[in-house]
């Protein structure tokens, strides 16, 4: 009987522990025994595993987070923690190793591939849906939501208080969660990572909104959002070694430059906690019965991926070489409903 090992790396999102029971069914069905490693890489050099049954994987569906945990730990760097990581994954005897994860995780475990120390098929996991060679990730179905219930809740304060709300989302390098939430909340502005932001040109949209009877306006920035006339703003965060606080110095420079009352609302982990949404509980369910379908034909260095709803594998390779940046025919139409 072959064993399949399983782990969740990076950061936690909604939709990890539908990839988990899907994994589980299907790999018992298919007369595998299922091994979850905790905590991500962490599990692997610790030792710290359990077999997974279908009881301990039952009604965990609509359960945000991951059953297994997860960490942030990256092993490449630790000659020591790769060599445990082998010595563990050997003599654990499992045959196939599904990494669910992110960009970082699913490069960790590329390269650990690439060494021969473990044999691996990847699953997309990615809030900011940042991933290539797959449509989407799950997670960004959620977030996506999230954010947009937000921005549907602070837009009654804005006009009822004749504010300029200023929401940050998710979005390091990629602007997906800004775009398409901003669209779906009605936003006057969407600010992305992808398109640099003239402060001045803002604000001199909002004074022409508010010419036009509009005194309100919601303006949605993601977190890793540069501003190239103000670039000391990203300066600040990228000195503190992380992202998220941006829409406080653009909240500043657009009160300055209008004075117009500007508030931030920062929506943080609020987006990545919680129940799933039913569409990433469908194609975790999907990836995860999809994956255990490579391991069982043995196509090693695959990730699964979606195209045209259309559940495929490409290789890790491909999926991690380059960002997916926003379609930028998106943002152009997103564009006719900027403040003018």
């Amino acid at each position: 009987m072959k064993k399949i090992g399983i782990l969740t790396g990076g950061a936690d999102c909604p939709g990890l522990n539908s990839v988990i029971r899907a994994i589980v069914r299907k790999g018992i069905q298919d007369g595998y025994v299922i091994t979850g490693i905790k905590n991500g890489w962490l599990g692997l050099i610790d030792n710290d595993m359990k077999v997974l049954d279908l009881k301990q994987t039952s009604g965990i569906l609509d359960r945000g987070g991951t059953l297994l945990g997860t960490s942030r730990i990256n092993p490449l760097d630790n000659p020591e923690q790769i060599r445990k990581i082998e010595e563990n994954y050997k003599r654990s005897g499992i045959d196939a190793l599904i990494v669910v994860g992110g960009e970082v995780t699913l490069k960790v475990a590329l390269e650990l591939y690439r060494r021969k120390v473990i044999k691996v098929i990847g699953v997309p996991k990615s809030i900011d849906n940042s991933l290539s060679g797959t449509d989407y990730a799950f997670g960004f179905d959620t977030a996506v939501n999230v954010a947009t219930e937000c921005i549907d809740r602070l837009h009654t304060t804005a006009e009822s208080h004749h504010r300029i709300m200023v929401i940050e989302v998710m979005g390091r390098y990629t602007g997906w969660v800004a775009l398409e939430s901003g669209i779906a909340g009605g936003a006057d502005i969407i600010m992305i990572p992808e398109m640099p932001v003239d402060i001045e040109e803002v604000c001199e949209s909002l004074r022409r909104r508010h010419q036009r009877g509009k005194t309100f306006s919601i303006i949605v920035v993601a977190e890793g959002v540069k501003c190239k006339d103000h670039p000391e703003f990203s300066e600040v965060v990228d000195k503190q070694h992380r992202f998220g606080g941006i829409s406080e110095s653009i909240a500043q420079a657009i009160e300055q430059g209008t004075g117009y009352d500007t508030r931030v609302s920062v929506l943080g982990y609020i987006q990545r906690g919680g129940t799933p949404s039913a569409y990433d509980r469908i194609i975790g369910t999907r990836f995860g019965v999809h994956a255990i379908s490579l391991a069982r034909e043995e196509k090693f260095g695959q990730m699964v991926s979606l195209h045209n709803n259309v559940i495929q594998s490409v290789p890790i390779e491909r999926a991690v070489e380059e960002r997916k940046t926003v379609n930028m025919e998106i943002y152009d139409m997103a564009k006719v409903f900027f403040a003018e």
